[in-house]
């Protein structure tokens, strides 16, 4: 629906941008505090944000003057803020920071820091909200600190 718009050469790129980032981002991002995202998970959200950026257009080559289309670090350059992945941890480790200020005794907090039991199906584990936070601290540089301590 919002594809016309996004296509449309009668908007300013400015107002193709407010578009994307007050009606398309939230509603994509909606709930991704708790998401546990696998690579290919992000991969396809990075295609998506490249293919809503193309709104910029082409951009004609100043040696052979012919038009071509903008490469994926042209279009993180002219758009200016974060990727979608990170704007997706950012929220996940300020949620992380709110369950571990909480009690022991709230459901979610016993969710994230208890250990499951029984017994797990074939194959490679899959990964836990838990696994994430750490993979992410890693990111920041932050790699052997507990996280509810960090918190």
């Amino acid at each position: 629906m919002v594809q016309n718009v996004l296509s449309s050469r009668l908007l300013s790129k400015n107002l193709k941008i407010k578009t994307y980032r007050t009606i398309i981002l939230p509603v994509v991002l909606y709930g991704c505090g708790t998401w546990s995202l696998t690579l290919r998970e992000e991969h396809g959200l990075r295609v998506f944000e490249n293919r809503v950026l193309r709104i910029f257009g082409p951009k004609r080559d100043e040696v052979t003057r012919e038009w071509r289309k903008l490469h994926n670090e042209e279009l993180n350059d002219l758009y200016s803020s974060p990727n979608i992945v990170r704007v997706i941890r950012s929220r996940r480790m300020r949620r992380e920071g709110h369950v571990a200020c909480m009690r022991e005794m709230r459901g979610v907090y016993r969710v994230l820091v208890g250990k499951p039991e029984g017994k797990r199906p074939l194959g490679r584990h899959r990964h836990r909200w838990k696994n994430n936070i750490q993979m992410n601290l890693q990111e920041v540089g932050c790699g052997g600190m507990d996280w509810i301590e960090l918190a």
